[in-house]
């Protein structure tokens, strides 16, 4: 879905480095998070594909020499959503967890979109903070805290309501 038009010379190829996975083995990148984190870079692809390849190929704004990488990018952000809406414990404590259960309600790919939403959030933060590779973690602690205080504004009844949600290109 990255490259539509390229044929995968294999499971195990060097071609995906050029989607930002660290080895020739994509699979090896999925410890920390599992398959969720393949299932958000999927849904992205297919939902919002104008998005998905503009910051696959990092079109747009002033960027770094050495950017970060996609898919891994991808990784992150899905073990960030997870954690900051506190997603493994029985029932989420804190208020973006118990209002994300809201929108999920409404929305059954709402943790989906909340990731589209993340990873543009994420790449706008990146192109705001004039970052580099080395500063990855604080661009994401910086999205993490926009998406939290999104989360829990009072009048937010679907996923569609965030503010973040308008950098997606349908």
């Amino acid at each position: 879905m990255a490259f539509p038009d390229v044929a995968l010379t294999g499971l195990i190829s060097e071609q995906w480095k050029d989607m930002g996975w660290q080895g020739a083995n994509p699979s090896t990148d999925f410890r920390g998070c599992g398959f969720v984190s393949l299932e958000n870079l999927l849904f992205f692809a297919k939902t919002y594909p104008d998005s998905f390849h503009r910051l696959l190929f990092k079109l747009g704004g002033e960027r770094a020499t050495w950017e970060y990488p996609f898919a891994v990018a991808g990784i992150n952000i899905t073990f960030m959503l997870i954690q900051m809406l506190d997603l493994l414990s029985a029932k989420p404590k804190c208020l973006p967890g118990i209002n994300f259960v809201k929108l999920l309600g409404e929305n059954e790919h709402a943790f989906d979109i909340l990731y589209c939403v993340a990873y543009e959030l994420m790449d706008a933060q990146w192109l705001a903070m004039e970052a580099s590779y080395m500063e990855f973690n604080e661009v994401l602690q910086v999205t993490r805290m926009q998406l939290e205080r999104e989360l829990a504004l009072e009048d937010l009844r679907r996923i569609i309501d965030l503010p973040a949600y308008n950098l997606l290109y349908h």
